[in-house]
């Protein structure tokens, strides 16, 4: 039985553009991030005694700086190299050959694939034989798994390749090839790298992306780490187990604000959403955008206070965790609640427009005229968005928006169109 680790898009010193811009960001902690996940990475290395380690491209996030990025990565690698762990690498887009100018002597316990070919090295002591190529250039539209090297008998065959497969979405298109072409190999794992959300393609074989090693930004929310892999004296895998080790945790926490009436109630909603989601980041930093969302009557005052309520968002969060939650945006989707008894009691004009909205979203054909009359007497600003929206409202959706404009004009008119 032997094990290994399969990482990818670590990243490292990944410049993380614009926190300047935000009022209280952690900015020392998220820009170390990266260096301190890769940290974590060689620690369970060591910790769990593997036999090697994998990274299926994307190392650096582009040219270093300086040296102090190829520095940190040869310090990690020696700790690696008196372990005894071998560590088997890849190019990808943002540290293809053409893109790195600057080298640094490695430990001997490094090997980097060649860009021009696929290769094939075998690790020493083990039936085990690593399949790779890296990028030459930052684009490579070919498909490079199809030229990889048929498996070795006797040997548990790994395909370490950086690839988009046939596209995902948020990244761009490199290596492109069919899950087909990977399962047909005849390889026992497929080690790939560039998408950064973790997933787990195929079971027969083993087809897995494990995600980047940190979270840099919003869209990238939840665990990130790496792939523990296990595998059998039969050369199976028996397991294949997701260790996170990332040290800022993102997350987007949708907080339903529906018939929430006053800002204490929200805040202790908010509150909530906040702690559960400090305990599952399992004392890491939280980095957390709050989506405010549902019908409230608290939807006029979060347009007009925004700043007010981003200060006592940000305010709830040290309450909750202290210095370890960061609110990095608040967003709100709420949308009104009107009260339509006393909208339609306000005069005969609104009841009639209300009606007949009410008749047409019930199943009417169409907008009644005297629907489309009344609304010849709205402000024109209000009535032109009503007009090109009724000339295709046929369709309950639509008809819905319609309605939805309709009170929110109503609500700011006092009532007189």
């Amino acid at each position: 039985m032997f094990r290994f680790l399969h990482a990818a898009d670590t990243h490292i010193d990944s410049p993380l553009v614009g926190l300047d811009a935000y009022e209280g960001a952690p900015v020392a902690a998220l820009r170390g991030a990266t260096r301190r996940a890769f940290e974590n990475l060689v620690a369970l290395a060591v910790d769990e005694a593997v036999d090697f380690l994998l990274i299926a491209g994307d190392l650096y996030d582009g040219d270093w700086r300086d040296f102090s990025t190829g520095l940190f990565f040869t310090a990690q690698m020696a700790r690696l190299h008196q372990a005894g762990i071998p560590v088997y690498v890849i190019a990808g887009n943002h540290d293809a050959a053409s893109v790195l100018t600057r080298r640094l002597d490695l430990p001997e316990n490094v090997h980097f694939f060649s860009t021009r070919t696929a290769e094939t090295l075998e690790v020493d002591g083990l039936p085990v034989a690593v399949h790779g190529r890296g990028f030459p250039n930052r684009r490579v539209p070919e498909n490079l798994a199809l030229e990889y090297p048929q498996p070795l008998p006797g040997r548990f065959n790994i395909g370490l390749l950086h690839t988009s497969l046939a596209g995902a979405p948020g990244h761009a298109t490199y290596a492109p090839c069919q899950l087909k072409d990977l399962t047909g190999k005849g390889y026992g794992y497929w080690a790939l790298g560039h998408v950064h959300q973790p997933q787990v393609l195929a079971r027969d074989p083993w087809v897995i992306f494990p995600g980047n090693l940190q979270g840099r930004h919003v869209r990238e929310t939840g665990p990130r780490g790496c792939r523990l892999v296990t595998v059998d004296d039969a050369l199976e895998v028996v397991s294949a187990d997701h260790r996170s080790l990332d040290v800022v945790r993102w997350a987007r926490l949708v907080v339903d604000l529906t018939g929430v009436q006053d800002q204490d109630a929200a805040l202790a909603r908010i509150g909530d959403a906040l702690a559960s989601a400090l305990e599952e980041a399992d004392g890491r930093l939280l980095a957390a955008r709050l989506v405010l969302a549902g019908n409230t009557p608290l939807h006029g005052a979060l347009a007009r206070s925004l700043p007010h309520w981003r200060a006592q968002c940000q305010a709830r969060a040290q309450i909750v965790g202290g210095e370890r939650i960061w609110i990095e945006e608040l967003e709100p989707t709420t949308a009104p609640v009107y009260d339509l008894d006393a909208l339609a009691a306000r005069d005969d004009l609104t009841r009639i427009l209300l009606e007949g909205l009410d008749a047409s979203l019930g199943g009417a054909p169409e907008t009644p005229p005297e629907v489309r009359e009344l609304l010849g007497v709205l402000p024109p600003e209000i009535r032109d968005d009503l007009e090109a929206t009724l000339d295709a409202a046929r369709r309950p959706a639509l008809l819905a928006e319609v309605r939805a404009l309709l009170l929110e004009a109503l609500s700011h008119s006092g009532g007189e169109p």
